[in-house]
């Protein structure tokens, strides 16, 4: 049973990284149409846990990746 402060992802669109190939390395998938948040999610484990991110914070981070922003 989840808690009211868990977000419900089990009708989520999920997507993998475009970076992701099909040699099933380590790739993560993202999931779509979660108001505010962003779920992420080892591809190769779809039953497993999902890490949950406010989206302000997954948009800092994936900018500080393409090194658009230094990390303070």
């Amino acid at each position: 049973m989840s808690s009211a402060s868990e977000p419900r992802l089990s009708g989520a669109t999920w997507r993998k990284s475009s970076y992701s190939d099909s040699q099933g390395g380590n790739c993560l998938e993202v999931a779509d149409g979660v108001t505010g948040l962003v779920p992420v999610r080892d591809s190769k484990r779809v039953d497993g846990p999902a890490l949950v991110f406010r989206a302000p914070a997954w948009s800092a981070f994936v900018t500080a990746l393409r090194g658009d922003r230094a990390v303070d």
